[in-house]
């Protein structure tokens, strides 16, 4: 079942988050045939990153909370606020993704 993590950084976290990406990204990477989509929350600017939200494959809830709890943004304490919702895709995407180089 694909998991949605909706991820807010604490106050001031940008350079924490910046330092850290890296590890988060590599991290990502090893679970990357079983994510839908994945990426930072923005402020309206488009740039500024404030959290993530990822949606990712497991067999369970308690795979997904495993799977966060070792997350680097979580272990570096990134995050104020952490959301886990079972998701149902019902609809193909057509907008948000980067066009197919």
């Amino acid at each position: 079942m694909v998991y949605i993590f909706h991820l807010i950084d604490k106050p001031g976290g940008l350079p924490l988050r910046l330092e850290v990406r890296p590890q988060h990204k590599a991290y990502l990477s090893a679970v990357a045939d079983r994510i839908a989509f994945a990426g930072p929350l923005t402020t309206e600017d488009g740039q500024t990153m404030i959290g993530s939200v990822l949606a990712i494959d497991f067999d369970s809830r308690a795979a997904a909370h495993a799977w966060l709890a070792d997350e680097p943004f979580t272990r570096a304490g990134l995050y104020a606020s952490v959301s886990l919702h079972a998701f149902t895709n019902l609809w193909p995407q057509k907008a948000g993704f980067a066009p197919a180089a």
